[in-house]
């Protein structure tokens, strides 16, 4: 009998995740083979490139090598973008690679699958507003924090030589979302920690930090309780949070925001995702108005049963006609119910449904605190946690991805060597 062929798009927390279960479970006992595709050769915890951004934390130390990790746990890597899905012949197309002087180094390719998932990932949303792909800057992917970073060293070596005439560094954040709260608090504890490597002007009262969010409220996803603690240490930190405030265009010197220019050196956008623009009317398969893949309660697409669909690309509806929200732990649940379906499809067994469980949200505000609710709905409210406890919790949550990834003993040993890295290395990336 031929070995069923499973290949996952995407190496996201998700994807990653998933492709690690199946080469432990399949791959190793040679029941299945199993393929990820990614653009990228590393990977790192998405929820996390705001700290990739400021420099707080060295991505160079905490990503993990696709290649590396596939041949530890019994799955195969393709670096490569999809371009091209072809539903009867069971194929994908990816696209050929070129290096930096333009030389093809991988041509176009071709791979079979018997199933296949898609775990994209998102995109930001930026609403079509003028100006805005140009002159500001994603989080979407490590390159793009990594652009960020080299910037914002560039900026404050400018601020930091006697010649600059700017007495402040303006950053503007567009959307209040966990991304843009979290990147506030995580630049002014930058710019403090900055003052032990030699940028002794770089006070933290020189960092103007201005928060845009167009709904009434910061957090708009958390309970109210959260949003509004959130906001008062934002707050206390000299962010200046503005609400119901829309930006209507940006440009090379900052952001119009209606009859007001808001002159920003820096400009983030963290204002909405949505689904890569790619999956529009891939082979035909049913999309929804953030470009996400529709598909049923065991994740399959609703046009194709041999094509699955996890994370923030997957339109999964909820009883009470909302979506399942794109955040981590629904990828990390998507990724644990698919492994399950696949294993039971390549044996002939009845697929499972998936129901989305609401642990809570938390969000970090850097060394200055950390505010959530844990427990979601599952006991009809939130209990709202708060400083410490909730600073472990937070942390914990990206243990249980590192053990899905590694498992107990390795992500011990990495916790370890995290804390021997936070004494021997200096606590700022600084190039």
């Amino acid at each position: 009998m031929a070995r069923a062929r499973i290949i996952v798009i995407g190496g996201g927390a998700g994807g990653l995740e998933l492709a690690t279960r199946l080469g432990n479970k399949l791959g190793r006992k040679a029941t299945a083979d199993i393929t990820l595709v990614d653009r990228n050769p590393t990977h790192i915890w998405k929820p996390l490139l705001h700290e990739v951004a400021t420099g707080t934390l060295d991505v160079d130390i905490d990503q993990v090598n696709y290649r590396a990790h596939a041949r530890a746990h019994g799955f195969d890597f393709q670096m490569g973008t999809m371009t091209g899905l072809d539903r009867e012949q069971r194929t994908v197309t990816l696209a050929p690679m070129y290096d930096e002087n333009g030389e093809e180094i991988l041509s176009e390719r071709q791979l079979s699958y018997d199933y296949l998932v898609l775990a994209i990932g998102s995109v930001s949303n930026h609403f079509g507003t003028p100006g805005v792909p140009e002159n500001c800057i994603f989080l979407d992917s490590p390159v793009q924090a990594n652009r960020f970073h080299r910037r914002l060293l560039e900026a404050y070596l400018k601020l930091n030589s006697p010649g600059h005439p700017k007495d402040n560094l303006n950053i503007a954040i567009v959307g209040a979302g966990a991304t843009g709260v979290e990147l506030a608090a995580e630049l002014h504890h930058a710019a403090a920690e900055l003052n032990l490597y030699g940028f002794g002007d770089m006070k933290r009262d020189r960092l103007k930090i201005s928060m845009i969010e167009a709904g009434p409220r910061i957090l708009p996803a958390l309970p109210e309780r959260i949003a509004a603690a959130a906001h008062r240490e934002l707050v206390k930190l000299g962010v200046d949070v503005r609400v119901s405030t829309k930006v209507t265009a940006a440009d090379e010197h900052g952001l119009q925001l209606g009859d007001e220019h808001l002159a920003s050196e820096l400009m983030v956008w963290a204002a909405g995702i949505k689904a890569p623009d790619f999956l529009k009317d891939l082979a035909g398969l049913e999309n929804n108005r953030m470009n996400q893949l529709l598909v049923l309660p065991t994740l399959q697409t609703t046009r194709d049963s041999q094509i699955y669909v996890i994370g923030d690309c997957a339109g999964c509806p909820l009883p009470d006609n909302k979506w399942v929200p794109p955040r981590a732990q629904s990828a990390h649940q998507m990724a644990s119910v698919v492994a399950t379906n696949l294993m039971a499809a390549i044996q002939g067994k009845p697929q499972q449904p998936y129901h989305y469980h609401d642990h809570g949200s938390l969000i970090s505000l850097s060394r200055f605190g950390t505010v959530g609710n844990l427990m979601g709905n599952l006991v009809g409210g939130a209990m709202m946690i708060e400083g410490r406890i909730a600073r472990m919790a937070y942390v914990s949550l990206y243990r249980m991805h590192q053990v899905a990834l590694h498992g107990w003993w390795r992500t011990v040993m990495i916790s370890v060597i995290g804390r021997i890295n936070k004494i021997i290395r200096p606590r700022l990336k600084l190039h």
